[in-house]
């Protein structure tokens, strides 16, 4: 049985980022990862004011809202960091059974998520400006603008849907992978 664990040096990992657009986007795909993680910690945050806010017999509204809106946010947020570390989970015990094929099956495997990431970014963004025409509000009492918390969800799905057509064109044009994720025995 093989597990991936991802490297911890990006520069080692990656075969495109000498280009300015392999840095541009490890950098894109860099900063959603520390905004997906910020949103973990301010989920601790929110939980906590919560705790204390209704100890102390204070009520304050939205709370469970916003931890769902920042759960969401790294999420989403996070989709394009993993993929750009290896984090996402790979089979390997199939990809072995293609051996020198295994290049083909990833290419495949890129378009097909390319595409997909790229409908569900599509419908993302469009809910979002529907949202915002619409002025449509949470149901909640805070009635927060659902296009804020919305607009995470479409940013990083349409991240997501860059980094799986990068990994895509860089195998295909160079044969080379945007990561090598390091595979131990376990």
């Amino acid at each position: 049985m093989s597990t991936v664990v991802p490297q911890n040096n990006i520069e080692s990992q990656r075969s495109g980022s000498s280009t300015l657009h392999g840095r541009v986007l490890d950098k894109a795909y860099l900063w959603a990862g520390y905004a997906a993680a910020s949103c973990i910690c301010l989920i601790l945050v929110v939980t906590l004011t919560q705790i204390v806010t209704r100890y102390l017999g204070i009520d304050l509204r939205g709370l469970s809202s916003y931890a769902g809106y920042l759960m969401a946010a790294s999420t989403f947020l996070g989709l394009a960091h993993a993929l750009s570390r290896g984090a996402h989970i790979r089979i390997e015990t199939i990809s072995k059974l293609f051996g020198a094929r295994q290049k083909y099956i990833d290419l495949f495997s890129y378009a097909t998520g390319a595409v997909i990431a790229s409908w569900f970014a599509y419908y993302c963004c469009n809910m979002v400006f529907t949202t915002f025409i619409l002025q449509d509000v949470s149901t909640d009492l805070d009635a927060t603008p659902l296009w804020i918390p919305q607009a995470t969800m479409a940013f990083g799905t349409a991240l997501f849907a860059i980094a799986m057509l990068d990994n895509f064109l860089t195998l295909l044009l160079t044969g080379k992978y945007r990561f090598q994720p390091s595979v131990q025995s376990v």
